[in-house]
């Protein structure tokens, strides 16, 4: 006996996507009907707010306070007297107070003399004098001073013991300032060690006073270096 279904038409064969579809749309008309609400027409009460335009407000009457004018000026007497000056008055001469050229100029080089100015060692037109050099030609007491203040180094050189000791040598530059009265001031050192400057400075605060240096024809301050070489042997 033959079936009487076709083989080639399935009924079942979309059946899970039919379901699938009417479940989403039982589901969406459930969900519209949960969220649907309705509203109580008693609940529902609109005030109406009536305005009134009020045209005739009355609006308050100032009065504007008149200032009387100013009163007017006296007037000018007609009848004028003419009075005789019988007074005399001495003439006062005012001098002038600008200053000539000429006392300018003497002003200037008073100032000029007050101030002290500090002439290099190698630029000055007569270097100061070591004692003994007074009668050295003037081109060659710069080479004097020199040999003077060698002798002196090595005539007052000591070498510090803690030095020694601790073996501390090298060179300190002693600057100085000879001073328009020929007196050594203003001793500064720099070196290597605190001891080895003491000894520089020592050794030059026992320089004696010397002739001053002079530029111009006057007496001027004039600084000075000198190096002095520790050495250990």
């Amino acid at each position: 006996m033959k079936s009487k279904k076709n083989p080639k038409k399935d009924l079942t064969k979309n059946s899970s996507l039919y379901f699938a579809i009417g479940l989403c749309f039982s589901l969406f008309v459930s969900w519209q009907l949960i969220e649907l609400k309705s509203y109580e027409k008693s609940a529902i009460n609109l005030d109406q707010l009536d305005v009134v335009q009020d045209d005739n407000e009355l609006v308050p009457i100032t009065e504007q306070i008149k200032t009387p004018p100013p009163p007017p000026p006296p007037a000018a007497p007609q009848v004028i007297e003419i009075v005789k000056n019988e007074i005399e008055v001495e003439e006062t001469i005012i001098e002038s107070t600008e200053t000539s050229q000429e006392e300018i100029i003497e002003e200037v080089e008073v100032m000029e003399e007050e101030v002290e100015v500090d002439v290099p060692f190698a630029i000055i037109e007569d270097v100061p004098l070591f004692p003994g050099c007074e009668r050295v030609p003037k081109a060659e007491r710069r080479n004097c001073f020199q040999e003077k203040m060698n002798e002196h180094v090595l005539k007052n050189f000591r070498y510090p013991d803690i030095a020694q000791e601790m073996g501390i040598q090298g060179r300190v530059i002693v600057v100085f300032v000879i001073d328009s009265d020929g007196t050594i001031t203003g001793i500064r050192t720099r070196g290597p060690d605190k001891n080895l400057e003491e000894e520089a400075a020592r050794i030059m605060s026992k320089l004696p006073k010397m002739i001053p240096g002079k530029q111009r024809g006057r007496p001027v301050r004039v600084p000075f270096s000198y190096p002095i070489t520790f050495q250990l042997q």
